[in-house]
C-alpha cells in the first residue's frame, strides 16, 4: 500500500509540474500542494497531506500511520501503532511558500498498543491540539523540502487504562520531528 501511494505521488507530482507555471508569483492566486513526510514511511507505515492557500496562508488536512518506535513508548509496552488525522492552518513569513512556517489544528490519533510481556492489546482515541514549525527549502521550481518539528497537547480522550497490570497514559505533550518533500501548483 506505502508503495503504491509513493509511486502515485511521484507520478502526479511529475504530471503536475510539468503543467505548473515557471517559478511565478503565488502570493495573487491560490495554490494547492501535495506532500509527504519521511517519518511515517521510515517506521513501516505511510503519509498523505493536501493543501492549498492564498497569500502567506495554507490550510492542510493530513493522515498518517505511525509505528511508534519502542525507546519513545512507556515501559512495559511495545508496538504503538498511531493513525492520525489532522487540519492544520499554516502561516508563512515570506511569499511563494518559501521559508519559515508556523502552524496549528486539531489532531485525532486512532491508538492500538500491545504489553511487552504478553499478546495483549488495548485500543484507544484522543483528541489532540498541535503546533508545527518548519522551513521550506525550494529544491527546483515548485518542488520543496521541509524539515519541521511540532508539538501535540493531549486534549481529550482515553486518559489512562491498564492492560497486564500495567498502567499507560498517553503523555500530556508529544513531540514529533521529521522532513516533508512537497510541490504546488
Amino acid at each position: 500500500m506505502k508503495k503504491a501511494l509513493l509511486l502515485v505521488f511521484i507520478a502526479f507530482s511529475m504530471q503536475l509540474q510539468a503543467q505548473s507555471a515557471n517559478g511565478t508569483d503565488t502570493n495573487s492566486k491560490w495554490n494547492f500542494g501535495i506532500e509527504l513526510d519521511v517519518l511515517p514511511y521510515a517506521t513501516g507505515g505511510y503519509f498523505g497531506a493536501g493543501w492549498i492557500g492564498k497569500d502567506k496562508w495554507r490550510g492542510r488536512a493530513l493522515f498518517a500511520d505511525v509505528n511508534k518506535p519502542d525507546f519513545v513508548t512507556k515501559d512495559g509496552f511495545t508496538d504503538h501503532h498511531i493513525k492520525a488525522y489532522a487540519v492544520i492552518l499554516d502561516r508563512f513569513l515570506k511569499d511563494n511558500w518559501k521559508g519559515w512556517w508556523i502552524g496549528g489544528g486539531p489532531v485525532y490519533w486512532k491508538s492500538d498498543i500491545q504489553s511487552d510481556s504478553s499478546s495483549a492489546t488495548k485500543n484507544f482515541d484522543n483528541f489532540l491540539l498541535n503546533g508545527s514549525l518548519g522551513y521550506n527549502f525550494t529544491i527546483y521550481k515548485n518542488i520543496y523540502v521541509s524539515p519541521w518539528a511540532g508539538l501535540s497537547l493531549k486534549v481529550g480522550g482515553n486518559d489512562n487504562f491498564v492492560l497486564d497490570n500495567k498502567e499507560y497514559n498517553l503523555p500530556l505533550l508529544n513531540p514529533e520531528a521529521s522532513v516533508k518533500f512537497g510541490i504546488y501548483f
